[in-house]
């Protein structure tokens, strides 16, 4: 049986490259920095911010573009255009939780990018039970360690959880450290054919699809 439900946060739980992309012009505007490219933004997308803009932005001084930032991410998440996780997907972690699944988080991002999701008011408190960030973890996608510290914490075992991630770096993640991996197709990034050479158990069009993929994955087990 599928004890936990690992999930990535970008374009898996709420969709966020376009409107990154987007703030983070906006930021190298402000530092008098030209834009990037969508090109440059999708090929860098999944590596950490203050890592990959140093690609995306050739010669930016990264201290510089952090103190623009972070106004204009708090504006962002005010406004309700960054990390808008829709009502449907909430309702989603809430059967896995009623299916018995222990749900958390293991993202990329820093602390800086994620402290407004981990405050104790905020919808996902109650949800999830932890989050795993690059300020806490000792490795990082898609180096299949990246899972460890989680599945020694909870007392887990590899194939007794499914990460569910949208990325290829996901995909190898899981699938090198022995998890069960289940691929979001939602945000248009990646199609089926991107992950020919990755182990996928299943695929899902929308995150809510992800509880029917997990229901799944528990019958196959369980008839294996």
């Amino acid at each position: 049986m599928i004890r936990a439900v690992i999930i990535d946060l970008d374009d898996t739980l709420c969709l966020t490259e376009a409107v990154c992309f987007e703030m983070e012009n906006k930021v190298l505007k402000i530092v008098g920095r030209k834009p990037m490219s969508r090109d440059i933004h999708l090929s860098t997308w999944g590596k950490p911010l203050f890592e990959a803009i140093k690609i995306r932005s050739p010669g930016i001084d990264v201290e510089a573009f952090k103190t623009a930032y972070h106004p204009l991410i708090k504006e962002y998440i005010k406004e309700g255009k960054l990390d808008s996780i829709p009502e449907v997907n909430y309702k989603a972690l809430d059967k896995l939780n009623q299916l018995g699944k222990i749900l958390m988080v293991l993202t990329s991002r820093t602390h800086v990018e994620l402290q407004h999701l981990l405050e104790d008011d905020h919808k996902l408190a109650p949800r999830i039970k932890a989050f795993y960030y690059r300020d806490n973890m000792a490795y990082h996608k898609p180096d299949p360690r990246a899972f460890s510290e989680l599945l020694k914490n909870s007392d887990l075992l590899p194939n007794q959880c499914v990460y569910v991630g949208d990325s290829i770096s996901d995909a190898q993640a899981a699938r090198d450290a022995g998890l069960h991996f289940v691929a979001s197709l939602e945000s248009g990034l990646k199609q089926r054919e991107d992950f020919k050479n990755m182990s996928v158990d299943v695929f899902v069009n929308k995150f809510p699809d992800v509880v029917d993929a997990v229901t799944s994955l528990d019958s196959s087990i369980i008839s294996s």
